[in-house]
């Protein structure tokens, strides 16, 4: 790579190729002493009363090479080390201008210049190292250079990676006019070229990892599992029904496709993990029991597949489902009635006591619905039904520090219920407990008599 020299460097040898092949061609027996230079137009217009052509070559802009410009990025590990110095590719826009003592004097210069540039594409390294050559084999004044900047031979340019290619481009009339008058010179007959690619690195010290004594590659097919269905089953009473609703106890039947890993399969079930039946376990098919902390309401299954690699294996990230929601329904274990005092403003009220499960977060929203039971008669008697919120278990104006564990135990208000037999539902986050049924297909319970 080279070093921040390497701008001035190529600007050098451009002009000493094309000063040399003004030489070679002997320009200077029928133009007289011609000039080549790398300076700005408006000091070329101050040159011009010595009376000699000149061809100048000016860079007058330099953009980054976007092939280059994101190799070998980032530079810096996350504790902010150096780890690497990439390149600062550029490429170098030049405009090659004819000045002429006589007429035709700059026509001639311009064709031989372009001709120059046309038949070296590309810069040898040969012609960069004569070029750029030590400065103990350069007299002052043979180079054209200052003696400060005889140090260009150490920028490094003829060994970077990539060589200098040079091609010229088109400029548009508006791009011209809108250079020369930027250039504050008068206009004079131009050539654009680029030189590409500058290759700049810096010399920093870097961090960097001891090399891999032994690599271990692991290759396994892209087999995403797919949940399509979530299924329950009563670890009690089987089989799978299609319709049957997920309660605490039972386990989860995931029907899908790729469900078994090659190095095993973890069902996550909310924010707890757990392993699958493996007597009943397909790649279409696995059974998980549900996690006994797993409070109601909408909740998420997932199925991850890790993968053991290294040596020793060692589990890492592998594939895993998209996430599935199911609806865990609360189910009423006992019904009681008792009074108590309201949570909120203090004021004596009549409950009605639950204990539910799975136990109830005290962020949960508890609501109780009761549905008058009837005797069938003619006219058919229309049933009574009710809402009613549970109150927060602790006062919200004033919440505890530490939020109090789920509980099963929940007493819920209520007024205003006229007398008689009701079936009671509880919904917990909007998942409804379920009511049981008789031969007939009629609801019967479970009961509380108001």
């Amino acid at each position: 790579m080279s070093n921040a020299l390497a701008i001035a460097s190529v600007s050098f040898v451009i002009v000493d190729l094309l000063n040399n092949g003004l030489i070679d061609r002997d320009i200077s027996s029928s133009l007289g002493d011609v000039l080549v230079s790398a300076l700005p137009p408006d000091k070329v217009d101050a040159m011009q009363q010595n009376g000699k052509s000149q061809l100048n070559l000016f860079l007058y802009n330099i953009t980054q090479n976007s092939a280059w410009r994101n190799i070998d990025y980032p530079s810096f590990d996350s504790n902010g080390d150096r780890i690497k110095n990439p390149p600062l590719a550029l490429d170098l826009h030049y405009l090659l201008t004819a000045y002429g003592a006589e007429q035709y004097h700059s026509e001639i210069l311009l064709g031989y210049g372009m001709q120059l540039l046309h038949e070296t594409p590309v810069l040898p390294r040969s012609a960069i190292q004569e070029s750029l050559s030590s400065p103990t084999q350069v007299q002052e004044g043979a180079s054209g250079l200052p003696v400060a900047l005889l140090n260009l031979f150490t920028s490094g340019l003829a060994t970077q990676v990539e060589q200098i290619k040079i091609w010229p481009q088109t400029l548009t009339t508006e791009e011209i006019s809108r250079l020369w008058t930027a250039f504050q010179a008068k206009y004079r007959s131009t050539a654009a070229y680029q030189a590409s690619v500058v290759l700049i690195q810096g010399e920093n010290s870097t961090k960097s990892a001891l090399p891999v004594k032994r690599r271990t590659v692991t290759v396994v097919p892209y087999n995403k599992p797919v949940i399509s269905q979530v299924l329950s089953i009563s670890n009690t009473s089987p089989p799978i029904q299609g319709d049957q609703p997920i309660l605490p106890g039972y386990s989860l039947v995931l029907q899908g496709s790729e469900l078994m890993g090659i190095d095993g399969t973890i069902v996550q079930i909310g924010d707890d993990q757990v392993a699958p039946n493996a007597a009943n376990a397909t790649p279409t098919s696995l059974v998980a029991p549900i996690p006994s902390d797993l409070l109601a309401g909408t909740q998420t299954v997932q199925v991850i597949q890790p993968l053991a690699i290294g040596a020793p294996p060692a589990d890492h990230d592998g594939f895993s489902s998209d996430p599935v929601t199911f609806v865990l329904r609360p189910v009423i274990q006992n019904i009681s009635l008792g009074t108590g005092t309201s949570t909120i403003d203090g004021t004596p009220v009549n409950l009605i006591n639950l204990i539910l499960d799975p136990p109830v977060g005290a962020t949960q929203t508890v609501v109780l619905l009761l549905n008058q039971l009837v005797t069938p008669s003619s006219p058919p008697p229309v049933p009574l039904a009710y809402s009613f919120q549970a109150e927060p278990p602790y006062v919200l104006a004033s919440p505890p520090a530490i939020e109090p564990p789920p509980s099963p135990n929940v007493s819920v208000p209520y007024a205003g219920v006229a007398p008689g037999n009701y079936v009671v539902r509880v919904q917990v986050d909007g998942a409804e407990s379920v009511l049981t049924q008789d031969a007939s297909g009629n609801f019967t319970g479970p009961q509380v008599a108001l």
